[in-house]
């Protein structure tokens, strides 16, 4: 018998669509009946169900319970992108874009149909890679979504993944270079109208000089967050995450 990973009276429901921006049939799952939405991202090449296979969905369980949260999970597309280490950089830049185009242009608009609120502005979280998708979502589209909450990642591709190479796409999919810049009316909405944690641990395989880097970059463009290095115990796994998620989503008021 396979495990009950979600409790089966808990609402789940499964989607997909071929992706008009990736020409791929994309999946999405969801869980719960109300309240605040969350966009939940995979780790590494993973797919949208992996978040469940790990028991993160189980931990949040009972926010998800009490109508206070709801939450959807999609694919990632890394293996066809930053990880697949034969495409030229500028080629998996590309990818990511159309990747951005499609949460911003396809699961946004599911998301709040879902919802049945056409201003809904989900929350977004992940952990590891999933923790730069979740973060990039909210950093180019902060009209679209309202918090974030970053798990043991990385906000900058450039030292792993760009090689030196720069271009639009580059650009805009980087956080810690896309956000140096932001004013106005994006930068007042992260100021005023985000909930944002930020949160890593010390640990084997954990990189915290990578959350305190983008830590630095938000206080000096003055927007407001949770800032937290977890023990040095505190390992770069999903026991961890599974502790930290449920943790943050209360104390963002989820």
């Amino acid at each position: 018998m396979s495990p009950q990973f979600v409790d089966p009276s808990l609402p789940k429901r499964i989607d997909r669509w071929r992706s008009p921006a990736l020409g791929l049939e994309m999946p999405i799952v969801s869980y719960g009946w109300r309240g605040q939405p969350i966009l939940l991202f995979p780790t590494a090449a993973a797919d949208f169900l992996e978040n469940e296979r790990f028991w993160l969905i189980k931990a949040i369980e009972p926010l998800l319970q009490q109508g206070r949260i709801r939450v959807f999970s999609i694919d990632s597309i890394n293996k066809l992108a930053w990880m697949d280490h034969t495409l030229p950089v500028a080629e998996a830049a590309r990818r990511q874009a159309l990747y951005s185009r499609y949460i911003e242009d396809e699961v946004v608009p599911y998301i709040r149909h879902a919802c049945g609120d056409g201003q809904a502005r989900a929350i977004t979280a992940g952990a590891s890679f999933g923790c730069f998708h979740a973060a990039n979502a909210l950093f180019r589209r902060p009209d679209l979504f309202s918090g974030l909450i970053g798990m043991s990642g990385f906000f900058d591709l450039a030292p792993s993944y760009l090689h030196g190479y720069s271009d639009d796409h580059c650009y805009f999919n980087n956080p810690m270079w896309y956000v140096a810049n932001l004013e106005d009316g994006p930068l007042d909405l992260l100021r005023r109208h985000t909930t944002i944690a930020l949160v890593a641990g010390q640990g084997a395989y954990e990189k915290p000089e990578m959350t305190r880097d983008f830590h630095d970059l938000l206080d000096r463009k003055q927007i407001g967050h949770i800032y937290e290095l977890w023990g040095h115990d505190v390992n770069h796994d999903w026991p961890w995450w599974r502790k930290m998620l449920p943790y943050y989503l209360e104390r963002i008021g989820c």
